[in-house]
């Protein structure tokens, strides 16, 4: 460990000011910029999504844990977003840590027992405490829709119903069907040796628990209480459109009174649901909690179609909509968006070029709410299912570089010519690296508070690849705008449509391919670049 330590602190002490490195100084000197934003106590921040057995391994078993996390912690935040020495991120999502029988642990045997993979209760206290001494928080994935068929609970449930014994309190803890009742577009599968069938939507491994039963409901609380006392500052909650499979409104109505139970204990409480549905039917849960904007993400979501010189308007148009929406929906809702997570093809694998990467990432990280990076995402980490179908490829290995080397998870066969070839030694090294890219576009984010929490109003001009948002934040206005095409181009802020008369005297910042000046009112910008000006 002391070796590894010495190996991480030796390779972090070559940057000192990546943070403002290659961004642009506001032009207006006679105005002063807020300084980057060095604690914040909202919940508007980026967060880093961590699936555990993947990222840091500290025992050398070559399997992630969470003290290869607390190890890894100056990488994420060192304590001080202003140094330019960590990637800045303001949160840590950690993918379920309970015991389980598989690999992504997805369908929990023990709710209160970490995976001893992953190591003890004590390590994530520490965590928590590291996390929170950085001013980052710390959300657990919480999947409470179903469980293990090893389960306590579904092991007493199955032989109940073998045994027609509907006095004991696991009979109904389970979502179960008699053959004849068979119906409906949900899973079931066969209690061997009896005519029930229980509902396993996901794999005949993750029985679908009943929430009809207030036993259930009781249970699940409590579970997300014990995290809450032990530190934890919410959740990312799991398949949160299968409580009732089909039946949206029963599925809204038990997530905003869980919701209500768990702000009762914690107020400031930070979770998020994974809805993976149409905008509909995500939005009908913003009265419980904020959910993924999955609109945005993949190889053809709004931000990857965009970077690439496609729809730039479409992308506008999605952010400021969905802000309206959710607004409407709940007035401290708001954005979370992302490129990728563990259940998709990596992001970097959609684009030709790492430009275009750079841009995708300019896109979603420069918008409001609070955005999600996909561990690995931030030096260019690729994989795939390809035709193996696993998802296992989309979970590999994070590429250190330091000597300490991590296993894929179980049944991940991704090429290793199809990988990248640095690391994050390599990348650290390198200014100009996607890695240090990041640091720069997240302090960026950092350095202006309207950026997460303004009210966004779509901008366009004369040019198809250049647009943006007006951005209005406790009395400030700021312009933030895009060029996604390969080209310089200018561009006369007087011609813009969506600047309700505004005058932006001053370009102050700018990140991406090229830079960008302005001249009056005529700005010109870089290929795959932004700029905020206010």
């Amino acid at each position: 460990m002391q070796k590894r330590n010495k190996a991480i602190a030796l390779v972090l002490a070559l940057f000192m000011l990546l943070a403002t490195a290659g961004m642009t100084g506001c032009q207006d000197n006679n105005k002063e910029l807020p300084p980057m934003v060095d604690s914040i106590d909202d919940n508007y921040r980026t967060f880093y999504q961590i699936f555990v057995g993947s990222f840091s391994d500290s025992n050398g078993d070559g399997f992630g844990d969470l003290r290869g996390i607390i190890e890894r912690m100056d990488y994420l935040n060192d304590g001080n977003i202003n140094s330019g020495k960590s990637l800045g991120v303001q949160g840590i999502w950690l993918s379920p840590i309970f015991s389980s029988p598989s690999y992504h642990k997805y369908d929990a045997k023990d709710y209160y027992q970490i995976d001893w993979r992953f190591g003890e209760e004590k390590d994530l206290v520490e965590l928590i405490n590291l996390c929170h001494e950085r001013n980052v928080k710390v959300i657990l994935d919480l999947a409470i829709n179903h469980t293990s068929t090893q389960h306590e609970w579904f092991v007493k449930f199955k032989e109940a119903r073998k045994n027609l014994d509907t006095e004991n309190e696991y009979y109904d803890f389970y979502s179960c069907v008699a053959t004849e009742d068979r119906a409906g577009g949900a899973t079931y599968q066969n209690i061997a040796g009896s005519s029930w069938w229980y509902e396993c939507n996901f794999s005949g491994d993750m029985p679908e628990l009943n929430f009809d039963n207030p036993k259930v409901k009781e249970a699940v609380l409590d579970v997300a209480k014990y995290y809450l006392d032990l530190g934890v500052d919410g959740f990312r909650f799991d398949a949160i459109k299968y409580i009732y499979y089909g039946d949206t409104k029963r599925s809204v109505e038990f997530w905003e009174w869980y919701m209500k139970e768990l702000r009762a204990i914690k107020p400031d409480i930070y979770c998020v649901g994974e809805c993976w549905s149409g905008q509909g039917e995500i939005l009908e849960y913003y009265g419980a909690m904020n959910c993924f904007n999955f609109a945005v993400s993949q190889a053809e979501g709004f931000a990857a179609m965009a970077a690439k010189g496609l729809s730039l308007s479409s992308f506008i148009g999605h952010i400021t909509s969905l802000q309206d929406l959710i607004q409407a929906k709940n007035p401290e809702g708001m954005v979370m968006s992302f490129l990728s997570n563990h259940d998709m093809d990596r992001i970097a694998g959609a684009f030709v070029t790492e430009n275009h990467m750079r841009m995708a990432a300019n896109l979603y990280l420069l918008s409001p709410g609070s955005p999600v990076i996909y561990y690995g995402e931030e030096i260019g980490l690729r994989g795939s299912r390809g035709g193996s179908n696993t998802d296992a490829n989309r979970r590999l290995a994070m590429r250190w570089g330091d000597g300490f080397v991590m296993r894929d998870p179980v049944g991940a066969n991704y090429p290793a010519e199809n990988q990248i070839k640095t690391t994050v030694v390599d990348q650290l090294a390198d200014e100009n690296s996607m890695y240090n890219y990041y640091c720069k576009l997240i302090a960026l984010r950092h350095k202006y508070p309207a950026i997460a929490r303004g009210d966004y109003g779509a901008v366009s001009s004369a040019y198809k690849n250049v647009g943006g948002f007006m951005i209005q934040y406790e009395g400030e206005t700021l312009l933030l705008l895009h060029n996604t095409s390969q080209e310089e181009l200018t561009v006369d802020l007087g011609e813009c449509q969506g600047l309700d008369g505004k005058t932006f005297a001053a370009l102050c910042d700018s990140i991406g391919v090229g830079e960008a000046k302005l001249e009056g009112t005529k700005l010109t910008i870089g290929p795959q670049t932004s700029v905020i000006l206010k």
